[in-house]
C-alpha cells in the first residue's frame, strides 16, 4: 500500500466531484468533523486494514509521521482509541495496538448483533427522505464501481453505511457505543478474506450489507433485523476460519518479539499492509 499522508485516497469510480463519496460526513445534520475527529478516522483506518498489525508497538511520533496530522489532535485521537480498546497506552513507554482476541471478539459480536438488531429495527421505522436519499446513492455508488470492489472500498462503505444508519436510528449515543465494535469487526473481517478468503469474500458480506439497505429503505423491519443476523452469522462464521487457519503472528505480531523486543509496526515511509 501507499504511503499514507494527508487526505484518504480517492476511489474515481464513487466519487462526486472529487470527494470520495464513502467519506462524505453521512451522519446528516452532524457538526464538522474536527481534527481530533480526522486523526481518529484515519488511526481506525489504520487498524482495521492492519497497516497497525495486531500487538505491534507504535511510537506517538512514528503514528503522527503515519497519518499525517499534528501532535494535539493525534494525543486527542490515541486517547480515544484507549478507551475504546483499539490502543493500549503504556505511559512513557509508547503504545501497542490491540492484539486479536479471538474469544473477547466472538463475544463482541454477539454483543454488537443485539446493538446492530436495534439500530436497523430503529432505522427501518424512522427513516427520514434525506436518510433515505443517503442510502440510495450510497447504493448507486457501489454499483459504479462494479462487481470487482475491493476489501479496501467495501470498508469505506460499510463505515460510510453504518454512520447512516445510526443517523437514521435517531440516537446519537449509540455512534460512540458501536464504532469500536464495528472496527474490531471490520479487522477481523479483513484479515479473514484477505488471508483465508473466508466466507465467500468480499462478495458475500456486501450482499448481506445490501439485504439490509434494502429492508431499511422499505421499512420492513422483519426482513432488516433478520438480515442483520444473518450479517453477524458471518462475522462468527469468520472466527472459526481463524482459529483454524490462521498464522497466530497475524493475531498477535508481539508473539514474534524475542524478551526485550517489542514489535514495531511499519514506518511511514515503508510498505503499509497488503
Amino acid at each position: 500500500m501507499d504511503q499514507i499522508k494527508g487526505e484518504a485516497p480517492q476511489v474515481d469510480l464513487a466519487s462526486v466531484g472529487e470527494t470520495d463519496v464513502f467519506d462524505l460526513n453521512w451522519n446528516l445534520g452532524g457538526a464538522k468533523p474536527s481534527l481530533a475527529e480526522r486523526a481518529y478516522e484515519r488511526i481506525e483506518a489504520l487498524f482495521v486494514d492492519t497497516t497497525l498489525p495486531p500487538g505491534a508497538f507504535v511510537r506517538m511520533q512514528d503514528l503522527q509521521d503515519l497519518i499525517g496530522l499534528g501532535r494535539t489532535p493525534v494525543h486527542q485521537a490515541v486517547r480515544r482509541a484507549g478507551a475504546e480498546t483499539l490502543i493500549i497506552i503504556r505511559p512513557r513507554d509508547g503504545l501497542t495496538i490491540a492484539p486479536i482476541d479471538l474469544t473477547r471478539e466472538r463475544r463482541l459480536a454477539e454483543l454488537r448483533r443485539g446493538m446492530d438488531r436495534f439500530v436497523i429495527e430503529e432505522a427501518a421505522k424512522r427513516l427520514t427522505p434525506n436518510h433515505k436519499a443517503g442510502f440510495m446513492h450510497l447504493r448507486r455508488a457501489l454499483a459504479d464501481c462494479g462487481d470487482a470492489i475491493d476489501i479496501d472500498t467495501f470498508n469505506r462503505f460499510d463505515r460510510a453505511f453504518d454512520t447512516l444508519l445510526i443517523a437514521a436510528a435517531g440516537e446519537p449515543f449509540l455512534q460512540r457505543s458501536l464504532r469500536p465494535l464495528h472496527a474490531f469487526a471490520r479487522r477481523s473481517g479483513y484479515i479473514a478474506i484477505v488471508k483465508l478468503a473466508s466466507g465467500g469474500g468480499v462478495a458475500e458480506s456486501l450482499k448481506r450489507h445490501l439485504t439490509i439497505l434494502d429492508a431499511v429503505v422499505a421499512g420492513d423491519v422483519d426482513r432488516a433485523t433478520k438480515a442483520s443476523d444473518a450479517l453477524i452469522d458471518l462475522s462468527q462464521s469468520y472466527f472459526a476460519d481463524l482459529t483454524n487457519s490462521v498464522d497466530p503472528l497475524l493475531l498477535d505480531a508481539g508473539l514474534g518479539r524475542h524478551a526485550g523486543d517489542r514489535p514495531a509496526a511499519p514506518p511511514a515511509s515503508g510498505p503499509s499492509g497488503p
